[in-house]
């Protein structure tokens, strides 16, 4: 979808990141601190925090695991989030690339291709997958949790790690494992399973919360000499 055939090995591994994103769906997510805190515990806590929070900026570090291949891809960049909906997920390496939605529509845009292809935000980021790109405020609606380890709920670092189950699996979202340090409840790892066991690991830097993002930061308007792809369907 974000590739073409005169640069077919970047574009692949463009196409590997761009997919992870609509997978990953953005999971930065907040909580409210405690100790070693029940199941019911910590997801309380997470639904409670998301609903304080209006935007999100995070650094991350990116693996992408195709198990077909036998293949991971890395990548890093920068990750926005702004109720309700918004996106931008800004990639340094391996190949720099935009992926912007403003609720409404989402861009994927890989300079190196001088492209940019646009789908209804909708429709990319529907059901579980979707909800969670914008927080953990329905955890318990959408989610079965349970501990990863319920004989011990944290790991090494003392994080709190839960192991989430959609209610109703997609494709790009079989499985969510989320680690979490319960002295701020701001996720520090989330590692998202597909139905094809492909697995995608996201590892957030420092986080900040409430910054005023402005909305403009959620729009895209392609630049001169790039071409548009629209999905085919596209809402005019």
């Amino acid at each position: 979808m974000f590739s073409r055939p005169s640069s077919e090995p970047r574009g692949r591994a463009a196409l590997c990141v761009g997919r992870a994103v609509v997978s990953i769906l953005a999971v930065g997510v907040w909580a409210v601190a405690a100790a070693v805190p029940s199941l019911d515990e910590a997801v309380r806590s997470l639904e409670g925090a998301y609903e304080k929070v209006t935007d999100l900026k995070a650094p991350f570090r990116q693996s992408s695991f195709n198990r077909t291949m036998n293949q991971t891809v890395e990548a890093a960049g920068t990750l926005y989030l702004k109720k309700p909906g918004k996106l931008r997920w800004e990639y340094v390496t391996p190949t720099p690339q935009e992926i912007v939605s403003d609720a409404k529509r989402l861009w994927v845009y890989t300079p190196e291709l001088k492209q940019v292809n646009v789908t209804d935000a909708p429709e990319a980021l529907a059901g579980p997958a979707g909800t969670f790109l914008q927080g953990l405020g329905q955890l318990r609606e959408l989610f079965y949790a349970r501990f990863l380890n319920p004989a011990r709920p944290t790991d090494a670092d003392g994080h709190v790690v839960l192991d989430l189950t959609p209610r109703e699996p997609r494709p790009l979202l079989a499985r969510l494992v989320v680690t979490v340090d319960p002295t701020t409840w701001l996720v520090r790892t989330a590692v998202v399973h597909d139905e094809l066991g492909n697995t995608v690991t996201v590892r957030f830097g420092t986080v900040t919360v409430n910054a005023g993002l402005p909305d403009s930061l959620f729009t895209f308007v392609p630049p001169a000499g790039v071409t548009v792809v629209p999905a085919p369907g596209l809402k005019p």
